[in-house]
């Protein structure tokens, strides 16, 4: 293997790897030993590692609660080992809760259909600006710098293979209304709360869609939309989010679950899968997918979609996750989780902390920090928190650390907090 490419050494197989991240010491395993032996050594060495850290970071995914009757549900044999429902007659169960799950998202985001998931919020994004290229003579589209910046980065690396061109402007400037651009717009996308955590006036960028004559594509916590008013209801022509506080853990990344839904009138450029409710041939209600015939497992080149796996579980997972809580528990979940960001902030301003915005938030907002981010952060850890989420802005520059609440945060973790990221900060 090694002559084949071109390597003179095992260890040149891993150059590529930082330093850093590299082992700098010897394990102390020497020997012969059982593999009983080496579990247990190893398992002591386990016992020095910190417990898990207190978590006050959000930026698209949260430490919110997982009931054990959602762990359970989304762990069942039947759930786990399914993979894209193709034949009808033999996925009717699975079928039915992805169509339960659809129903639940066009309500919570106040929209006419919802698809059956996608990948993330970053994927979901990227597909909402397929659509809007492919319904509009224009390949530029304008998006605000508060979404979510690893969202952006995400859309940026697909705009560069379909040569669509990407306007990342203020926040502040689109809500005024005070940019006008050269270019045909085919879409306007902001997010809401946006990555900075504070609200943003969809009914302003509605009036600025409409004034491009564009679609507005709006992106939205899932928790949020359940009190905000829902991108429907602003008239957004597509919403999505990112699916994550829907019974999924944070487990370093993923698996996530991407929302997605949009106006009825443009259901046949909807991607991936969309399950739908009919009769068969006695007049028995039943389930079936449809639309299919744009998906690349169809028409391959000719598809508008590249989405092949649906996320069938990570969308059952929501769907239980959303039937557990149900209109009462999602809105008590959001002030709850609005509660403590409220008495965080109250904190942090006794302690004369400098914020970015004096905007309104919900659970999430941004603090300007005397001393460095990353060291703050690194600071914290060793006082047992995850402090938040090193956010740079892409106009000037500055930095901030954006810290979050959920319904799990205590009173007596968020003023351990405060006494700690004084220490740090001072």
């Amino acid at each position: 293997m090694l002559k084949f490419l071109g390597l003179k050494s095992l260890e040149e197989l891993y150059d590529h790897v930082p330093q850093a991240l590299m082992l700098n010491h010897e394990l102390n395993i020497h020997g012969m030993n059982s593999e009983f032996d080496v579990i247990d050594y190893l398992s002591r060495v386990g016992e020095y590692n910190k417990g898990n850290l207190i978590c006050f970071a959000g930026y698209g995914s949260y430490d919110r609660l997982i009931p054990a009757s959602t762990k359970q549900l989304s762990s069942r044999s039947e759930f786990v080992t399914a993979y894209t429902p193709y034949q009808p007659e033999v996925a009717q169960g699975i079928l039915q809760a992805i169509f339960e799950y659809q129903t639940f998202i066009t309500r919570l985001y106040g929209m006419d259909i919802a698809n059956a998931s996608l990948y993330d919020g970053a994927t979901s994004l990227v597909e909402s600006v397929n659509i809007a290229t492919s319904s509009k003579a224009s390949k530029s589209v304008v998006i605000s710098d508060g979404v979510f910046h690893n969202h952006r980065q995400v859309l940026e690396t697909f705009a560069r293979g379909t040569q669509t061109k990407v306007i990342t402007v203020a926040d502040e400037s689109l809500t005024k209304g005070t940019i006008d651009f050269d270019d045909d717009i085919a879409a306007i996308i902001v997010q809401s709360p946006n990555r900075y955590g504070y609200l943003v006036d969809l009914d302003k960028i509605k009036a600025v869609a409409e004034k491009l004559n564009c679609l507005m594509i709006v992106s939205m916590d899932p928790i949020a939309a359940a009190v905000l008013k829902s991108p429907g209801e602003a008239g957004a022509d597509i919403a999505f989010g990112e699916g994550q506080p829907l019974g999924m853990p944070l487990a370093f990344g993923g698996p996530y679950l991407g929302l997605f839904c949009l106006k009825q009138d443009l259901v046949r450029k909807l991607p991936g899968r969309l399950v739908g409710q009919t009769v068969d041939k006695v007049g028995k209600i039943s389930y079936v997918t449809t639309l299919r015939s744009r998906e690349q497992d169809i028409r391959r080149e000719k598809a508008s979609s590249n989405v092949c796996t649906n996320q069938t579980l990570m969308a059952i997972t929501a769907a239980i996750q959303l039937s557990w809580l149900g209109s009462k528990g999602i809105v008590e979940v959001a002030n709850n989780s609005f509660n403590a960001a409220r008495y965080l902030y109250d904190q942090l301003s006794r302690e004369k902390f400098q914020f970015q915005s004096d905007r309104p938030f919900l659970w999430e907002f941004s603090i300007k920090l005397k001393n460095s981010v990353d060291k703050v952060i690194l600071a914290m850890a060793d006082e047992g928190f995850l402090a938040g989420v090193k956010a740079i802005n892409d106009i000037d520059g500055s930095e901030y650390l954006i810290v979050a609440t959920t319904e799990k945060r205590t009173r007596d973790q968020i003023d351990s907090y405060v006494s700690a990221l004084v220490k740090a900060d001072g």
